[in-house]
């Protein structure tokens, strides 16, 4: 029928139709989105989670609009000041500089050096998990052995030998985490290539002649994406914790730069005599941690298609 039709009809058609799988291909993936969304929403506990590192970014960005003090002004006649003085919502430190100022802007700090040495070592480690799994052999050898030696020591331990190592400061200690973190984020990134290679959706793209890089582009990172972005917003939420502990024990920010860690460690010298000013940065870093898991564990049940079932 199609030969008894004028040749611009025929191209017109399938122009038509193009645009048309086009838009039900556009449509599928809004709809999967949102589908998403409304699973995360109905997830009370990661919501909550997402308001409050959404109220720490907020505040930390509108720092100067919000804080009520410089958070490096000192004032002598203020120190060790209880919550609610007034002027002090939550007290002074013990120099006199407003605590609830220093949160603030020390949410600047804290959650840069929490989140961009997560995203960095992410966008690392995706490239070294979809070589060495999907290509495997020498290529996996090569890279994933050397990798396995970060294993043998402990978090914490390695953090602190890697930002002792480069030196103090903002920029050591993100690079420091960011090396701690892509032996972990590759080896998962690895063992979700090595699964999704193997479906049969792969093996159908192979067949229709899709040569290797298309298929790891189109095919395999769309699928590894959704247990990665799960453990690295879990991984962020204990970056927080540990970027506050190299500052408290001095090979992190240094002060008098406002850092949550820093004001803990400043806390604990007067802990005594006024215990709030370390048990307010350290619910603070408390908080934010737990929230970056919770958002974690909603991510994660909205993003797996095996507990979607259940959620819906």
């Amino acid at each position: 029928m199609a030969s008894m039709l004028p040749r611009d009809a025929v191209v017109d058609e399938a122009v038509s139709l193009q645009t048309a799988a086009a838009h039900q291909a556009s449509l599928k993936k809004r709809s999967q989105a949102a589908i998403v969304w409304r699973r995360f929403c109905k997830d009370r506990m990661a919501f909550l989670g997402a308001c409050i590192i959404g109220i720490a970014a907020l505040a930390a960005i509108f720092a100067p609009l919000i804080a009520p003090h410089d958070p490096l002004h000192i004032e002598g006649s203020q120190r060790l000041a209880a919550p609610g003085t007034p002027g002090y919502l939550l007290g002074a430190d013990e120099a006199g500089r407003d605590i609830f100022s220093r949160l603030i802007y020390g949410g600047r700090v804290s959650l840069v050096v929490a989140v961009v040495p997560v995203v960095a070592a992410a966008a690392i480690s995706i490239r070294l998990g979809l070589a060495a799994g999907f290509f495997g052999g020498m290529v996996e050898h090569v890279l994933m052995r050397p990798l396995d030696v970060f294993f043998a020591f402990p978090r914490i331990i390695l953090a602190i030998a890697l930002a002792a190592a480069l030196g103090s400061g903002m920029i050591s200690v993100m690079l420091a985490l960011m090396i701690g973190l892509i032996p972990y984020i590759t080896r998962v990134a690895y063992g979700a290539v090595r699964t999704t290679k193997n479906l049969p959706f792969v093996d159908a793209a192979r067949s229709c002649g899709a040569r290797g890089w298309q298929i790891v582009l189109h095919e395999v990172l769309p699928n590894i994406m959704p247990p990665v972005i799960v453990y690295c917003t879990t991984l962020t939420g204990l970056m927080v914790i540990l970027a506050a502990g190299l500052s408290f024990l001095g090979v992190g920010v240094k002060p008098p730069t406002p850092d949550w860690g820093i004001m803990l460690d400043g806390g604990r010298r007067v802990l005594t005599v006024a215990p709030h000013v370390a048990t307010i940065p350290g619910l603070v870093i408390l908080t934010v941690s737990v929230a970056f898991n919770l958002l974690g564990d909603g991510l994660r049940d909205a993003l797996d298609p095996r507990l979607r079932t259940q959620l819906d």
